[in-house]
């Protein structure tokens, strides 16, 4: 069993994307605003204590910006992995704005967070969410021993532990058992 710090990026500033009219997967680059930096900053000095000797992150810039933060006061090199990315409102990457990934997640919400029997949606359902967050972690809780702190997004936290509100700058606490492949 490994211990798991499930970490939000700290608060994105999408304005520098929303100004450009970038569509779809762009908006994932979008970095954190001042507030989010110090939520990071913040983070790392209360997740000190718990002498981490991992740290991995998603892809996305908001991910990253934070794990840079963190990891740097906290001295561990920073991992990516790709399927710690957020959850994806349209396969496709085609969405145009947030009014389109408002809907798939009203959608997804509708549904309980899985496709409706017989019915594919363009949105990612939880179940893939959970089976993709947890691979990554069984390649990234294999090398060590301690803690490990996983900067990623509230729709991962969520199909991991099914807690929905967890803040920008927070995490939940996630003991992960390789043994348990099963959901919630």
């Amino acid at each position: 069993m490994t211990q798991i710090y499930l970490v939000r990026h700290g608060e994105p500033d999408y304005a520098p994307i929303d100004s450009r009219g970038w569509p779809g997967m762009a908006a994932d680059s979008a970095p954190l605003t001042a507030l989010g930096v110090k939520q990071a900053e913040e983070l790392a000095d209360l997740l000190s204590g718990i002498q981490a000797t991992y740290l991995v992150s998603s892809p996305f810039t908001r991910a990253l910006h934070s794990a840079a933060i963190i990891g740097h006061r906290l001295a561990l090199g920073v991992r990516v992995d790709y399927d710690l990315r957020d959850w994806l409102p349209d396969h496709t990457g085609s969405w145009r704005g947030v009014a389109d990934v408002r809907a798939a997640h009203a959608e997804l919400e509708a549904y309980d967070g899985e496709w409706p029997e017989g019915l594919q949606r363009p949105w990612e359902p939880l179940s893939r969410v959970r089976e993709r967050a947890r691979a990554a972690l069984a390649r990234h809780t294999a090398s060590t021993d301690g803690p490990v702190l996983a900067i990623t997004h509230a729709m991962v936290i969520r199909a991991l532990t099914g807690e929905t509100g967890t803040p920008y700058g927070g995490h939940e606490y996630y003991r992960y058992d390789p043994a348990d492949d099963g959901p919630l």
